[in-house]
């Protein structure tokens, strides 16, 4: 690593101002600082300083991502040789599971990416880390089936749209990789919830004739509260929380997701305020519409919808993302419940719209400042009452 340190440090000046290559000074400092800390720190203002730094902090939420990724790749390849009725060995589930996922991930890494560098050549800016889990979470968003260059522009829309015109890494009021997935949903709407695009490989008919892929969330819409396969084969609550059912990427095991939200917990980069509170959220909801329970749809029990569709990853995942979530301690709390109970509102109201994790998260990122505001005005005048009366 010393013998890199010095390597890196000799050709530096030509990429500093007044060197050869000083235009890519930025280009240069991405792939520095992925390589080593930076040596520098903020010139101006009053910050706590400690070894948590950005980097740091989004290495910890892909470490976190990691155990979805892989069942991830691990399911792909599941629900491909099972709609095709056939019988694979472990690798070659997993094979073709790599197969269809890596090429995705590729994709949303290089497209997001090149689109950040860009900006920040033009701006003169240092290239952020913040795309490092942009890009890792798009790919577990998606459908298995998803064309790639479906992917490249749902990413480009996701930078561009979603961050860059706010500024970029840290000024954006929408979740990138959400608005990549709302971009898809609206644009392209028979690639998010068809139910062939969720088991891989099936659009050239090699699916069984009695073999459907509908996520259960998309059953229980259809008014299928019983959870089938379509083959005959049940889904049971132990498979939807190992997670051998269809649905996006990275979103099917809860056993997966419940590490990752360990990993953020322990290390603290996750709010478990907005996790616990969200949680909340959801249940309310869903006892409240088991107490009325006008449809099927309803008498789903309120802890089955927190296995169904995309609830646990957007809590731990999405709703938890530092930049577009609320601040204050009090309005993590109010932020995080409000995106519960609107996730399953909106799922179970809405029929032509099961997935409301989706919406629910970036309605509440625009809401966002406004809860701290009215919590932070909240406060200031609690402490002139208080004032007033000593």
């Amino acid at each position: 690593m010393n013998k890199l340190r010095r390597t890196v440090d000799k050709i530096k000046p030509h990429f500093q101002k007044g060197g050869k290559f000083a235009k890519l000074e930025s280009t240069f400092g991405a792939f520095e600082t992925m390589l080593f800390v930076p040596n520098h720190t903020t010139k101006s203002g009053a910050h706590i300083r400690d070894a948590m730094d950005m980097k740091r902090t989004m290495v910890v939420v892909i470490f976190a991502l990691v155990p979805s990724l892989l069942f991830g790749i691990y399911n792909t390849g599941y629900q491909h040789f099972l709609a095709i009725g056939e019988s694979a060995e472990f690798w070659s589930v997993v094979w073709y599971g790599l197969l269809k996922v890596v090429p995705i991930v590729i994709v949303s890494y290089v497209v997001g990416l090149a689109i950040e560098f860009i900006f920040a050549q033009i701006r003169g800016h240092e290239v952020n880390e913040g795309f490092l889990v942009s890009g890792f979470l798009i790919p577990l968003i998606m459908p298995a089936d998803v064309p790639l260059w479906m992917v490249a522009v749902a990413t480009a829309f996701a930078v561009i749209i979603g961050k860059e015109v706010f500024g970029g890494t840290g000024m954006n009021i929408l979740n990138p990789a959400l608005t990549a997935r709302a971009f898809l949903f609206f644009a392209y709407p028979a690639w998010m919830s068809g139910d062939k695009v969720w088991v891989g490989g099936m659009v050239d008919g090699q699916t069984l004739d009695a073999f459907s892929g509908a996520t259960p969330l998309a059953q229980a819409a259809a008014g299928n509260t019983s959870f089938s396969l379509g083959n005959g084969a049940g889904i049971d609550t132990i498979d939807m929380i190992i997670g051998t059912i269809p649905g996006s990427i990275g979103e099917t095991s809860k056993i997966a997701i419940l590490i990752g939200a360990a990993i953020l917990l322990i290390t603290r980069v996750g709010s478990l305020r907005i996790m616990l509170s969200m949680l909340a959220g959801g249940v309310t909801m869903g006892l409240l519409l088991n107490t009325f329970a006008a449809n099927p749809f309803m008498e789903i029990p309120w802890w089955e919808h927190l296995l169904i569709g995309s609830f646990l990853f957007g809590m731990v995942f999405m709703a938890t993302d530092p930049v577009t979530a609320s601040q204050t301690a009090k309005g993590k709390i109010i932020y995080g419940f409000l995106i519960g109970f609107l996730a399953i509102l909106i799922r179970v109201l809405n029929p032509a719209y099961p997935e409301g994790t989706m919406l629910a998260i970036l309605l509440m990122n625009v809401f966002a400042p406004l809860i701290d505001h009215y919590v932070v005005q909240g406060n200031i005048k609690k402490r002139m009452k208080r004032l007033k009366t000593t």
